[in-house]
């Protein structure tokens, strides 16, 4: 089994003492997201892989020596300012933690995901090519992969239209993305890919890749797991358990798919408990547990 933790909330920024507890306790409980008296018990021993999806690595780090299993992160960092990302720290305490890090567990198993691009007034062509280049200037040595996909039609998007104020992508615009961001990956000794992108820039420069594909979860665990085939048809990942909840983040970012009302997430972070079995809430009598294989 691999771990995602998580693409629906980022449990390493807020959560990572709860995380530790589970993994001291031998297992995790999930509810479902859509059947909420369903809950999946997923024990340690059967975790062949955990995937890392964070916008801040630093709680976790300290504790990465005592998690014996195969890990990866996924580390979101992109350009935008509050007005996009309101509680999301300064990016140069980020890529500081991105460089401790890839000293800890190697530079193999940490990816940055640009992610999500959006095109406005403030946030154009340039200054995407400039903070893309910057960045991969700063991790140059301490980052092999870069995953970089387009922003999508979520409720959130939707909600906040008039704080983003953006554009569309034309293929001069792709065009431009994919040869200069290609180049500076080149440059910087650093491989780029798109994330489940029908435009996925390979004739500009961008490799086609997984973000955790067949290949790469055998390399870490041995073992071969099937096509995750919950998610789009343009994504070729394996499948991965979540262990997240949704509207739990407190980051706020404005394109979050996750987050889509705050007035839950304060209602969530108020009812967690880092020592439940569950991230947010408690096991209630008559809720139904299943041990997930």
């Amino acid at each position: 089994m691999i771990l995602n933790v998580s693409g629906r909330t980022d449990i390493v920024a807020f959560y990572t003492k709860w995380f530790i507890n589970r993994l001291n306790s031998g297992y995790f409980d999930v509810r479902n997201p859509i059947y909420p008296k369903n809950v999946s018990r997923i024990y340690v021993s059967d975790i062949d892989l955990i995937l890392f999806c964070t916008k801040n690595p630093i709680p976790i780090l300290p504790y990465l020596d005592k998690i014996d299993k195969p890990i990866v992160f996924h580390i979101t960092l992109t350009p935008y300012k509050k007005d996009i990302e309101p509680n999301v720290l300064p990016k140069g305490k980020i890529i500081e933690a991105i460089k401790q890090l890839s000293k800890i567990i190697g530079k193999e198993n940490v990816y940055v995901r640009y992610d999500p691009i959006f095109l406005s007034d403030k946030y154009n062509i340039n200054y995407h090519i400039k903070a893309f280049d910057n960045m991969c200037s700063l991790l140059n040595g301490y980052v092999n992969h870069i995953i970089v996909s387009f922003i999508d039609d979520y409720k959130n998007v939707r909600k906040n239209k008039k704080i983003f104020n953006f554009k569309e992508f034309n293929e001069n615009d792709y065009e431009l993305i994919g040869k200069k961001f290609s180049e500076s990956a080149r440059k910087n000794k650093m491989y780029v890919q798109t994330c489940c992108e029908e435009n996925n820039l390979i004739k500009y420069g961008f490799i086609k890749r997984d973000c955790i594909g067949i290949d790469l979860a055998f390399k870490k665990t041995g073992k071969y797991f099937k096509k995750w085939n919950a998610r789009g048809k343009e994504c070729k990942c394996v499948e991965m358990v979540d262990i997240g909840v949704y509207n739990s983040c407190s980051h706020f970012c404005k394109y979050c798919y996750a987050n889509f009302d705050e007035e839950k997430v304060f209602e969530n972070k108020f009812n967690h408990d880092p020592n439940s079995s569950l991230l947010i809430g408690k096991i209630n009598d008559d809720d139904i547990i299943k041990i997930r294989k």
